[in-house]
């Protein structure tokens, strides 16, 4: 079953499109939606995440996080969480995403893309009271106005540092002055949720949203960082014969 979930993931295939070597895809996909209603994958996530964190030599619980967004092209397929997003001009659903500071997957939520960062943010962190103990600071894009970094820290008890964006500024005989030069610029610790949102595209179906249900959505959301802990749990290692 596992590895039939696994299969739809990497390939981006449909339920009925599952190999002969796999159970039957209706089997596959009642498993993955028993798991998914009574929490199996955000709990596997969450006990790997720990793993990895110790094995990183750092504390099981993390005490600052990084929160995003990013918005996905939907497919034809009908689902209540599409709209239309008026920044890429299509319909696309879009993931919250809270991260900590080495990338690793603390919580998502999907929603539909008319929402702007500020409205789908507390969608994401209203039920994490309590889930972190030790985190107390927030990194967030200049898109979380005043009102929601109240709102988060009247709630949750966090306190948010809004990240500026990077100034493009090179060294020019002894001076520093603005590059005219356009592109991706590292700010300061969302770089590191930036590489998370490519660690997912790898999954093909990841890469466009194909759920029907925004909970489908996210549960394969943590099934790929479930699969991404373990590989850091357990390497590649080569074998010579």
């Amino acid at each position: 079953m596992i590895n039939g979930i696994l299969s739809v993931l990497r390939t981006g295939c449909s339920w009925r499109q599952m190999p002969h070597d796999l159970p039957n895809g209706k089997t596959v996909y009642h498993y993955f939606r028993r798991w998914q209603r009574d929490g199996t994958w955000e709990r596997a996530m969450t006990s790997l995440r720990r793993e990895v964190r110790a094995h990183m030599g750092r504390d099981p619980e993390p005490s600052a996080a990084i929160i995003d967004s990013q918005s996905i092209k939907t497919s034809p397929v009908r689902g209540s969480e599409r709209g239309f997003d008026a920044g890429k001009k299509n319909s696309r659903a879009q993931a919250d995403v809270l991260v900590d500071t080495q990338g690793l997957l603390l919580a998502v939520k999907v929603h539909t893309a008319r929402l702007m960062d500020r409205l789908g943010a507390p969608l994401l962190l209203q039920d994490l009271g309590g889930c972190f103990p030790r985190l107390c600071h927030l990194f967030a894009d200049s898109g979380y106005t005043d009102s929601l970094i109240e709102w988060i820290k009247t709630t949750l008890g966090w306190d948010t540092e809004i990240v500026p964006k990077a100034d493009p500024l090179i060294l020019i005989n002894g001076e520093l002055v603005r590059s005219p030069a356009k592109g991706f610029l590292v700010q300061l610790h969302r770089w590191k949720i930036e590489r998370t949102f490519g660690w997912f595209i790898r999954f093909r179906r990841l890469a466009r949203d194909y759920e029907s249900l925004p909970q489908c959505s996210e549960a394969f959301i943590q099934i790929a960082s479930i699969q991404l802990f373990l590989r850091r749990l357990t390497p590649f290692q080569s074998f010579s014969f």
